[in-house]
């Protein structure tokens, strides 16, 4: 019974020794910890007032910046921004052309800009015009200034069915809309500070067509590069993730003439 009754005894002080601990004052916890190490007291972290360490509740896993968008910014922050590049975006169109040979619209939180193919390339080309250095630099410019608000970048290249009876030859028309799209974002990757990883570029062929082929205008229409701009979304990034996970650097960095060759 002896035996019995100092297991008991122990078991008591060890759970109010417990009870104790949970509510242990600022003094308390360091008097507790300088007993085992007297050396202890320059790395003793102050108590919060309303418990002896950390969070009581297991599940609760939120660090001063948890509930923080990435990059620091709130929705609000990235929709006013994206709303900015709309702005800035219509602003170069009604600077750059005055034929209506750029357009840009919004829908929700992506923003569309087109360019006829005049614009960029001549017929039948994938290599950039001179005229088209001074509209780029400023599509690289606006992109840089909301980079940070930016999901994706999707520039897609746009070819026109040359002849009424029969499609284009596929190689030839995958190739050019390809090639004009690439070429666009190699530009804006070199020019901006977005997040290459952001950047992607389609070649959609004669397949999308936003006009008739039977009149050389509706083919200028449909010869075209579409530039689409996606704002990011927090909520969804937390169940996703972004685009930065993909990548080592979370921005670009600018050209560098001693870039290895791609293998």
């Amino acid at each position: 019974m002896d035996t019995y009754g100092d297991m008991v005894t122990l078991l008591l002080c060890f759970f109010v020794l417990l009870y104790s601990m949970s509510t242990i004052s600022e003094e308390n916890w360091k008097a507790l910890v300088m007993s085992f190490n007297p050396d202890a007291d320059q790395n003793i972290h102050d108590v919060p007032e309303d418990s002896g360490g950390p969070s009581s509740d297991p599940m609760d896993d939120s660090g001063d910046n948890a509930d923080a968008p990435l990059m620091g910014l709130s929705q609000e922050d990235i929709d006013e921004d994206i709303e900015d590049l709309y702005e800035a975006l219509k602003a170069m169109a009604a600077q750059q052309s005055s034929d209506d040979s750029i357009s840009v619209m919004k829908d929700g939180g992506k923003v569309y800009v087109t360019f006829n193919d005049t614009t960029f390339f001549n017929g039948n080309s994938y290599q950039l015009r001179e005229e088209a250095y001074p509209v780029l630099d400023s599509l690289s410019q606006i992109l840089s200034n909301a980079s940070e608000s930016i999901d994706e970048v999707r520039i897609q290249g746009h070819t026109a069915q040359a002849r009424r009876d029969q499609p284009n030859k596929v190689m030839e028309d995958r190739f050019i809309s390809s090639n004009r799209a690439t070429n666009v974002l190699c530009y804006v990757q070199q020019h901006s500070v977005l997040n290459p990883g952001k950047l992607v570029s389609e070649g959609m062929g004669q397949w999308r067509p936003v006009d008739t082929n039977d009149t050389a205008e509706g083919q200028a229409h449909n010869r075209r590069v579409e530039v689409i701009i996606s704002g990011r979304d927090l909520e969804q990034e937390k169940l996703a993730g972004t685009v930065e996970q993909y990548t080592t650097q979370p921005e670009a960095a600018a050209p560098d003439a001693t870039q290895s060759t791609t293998e």
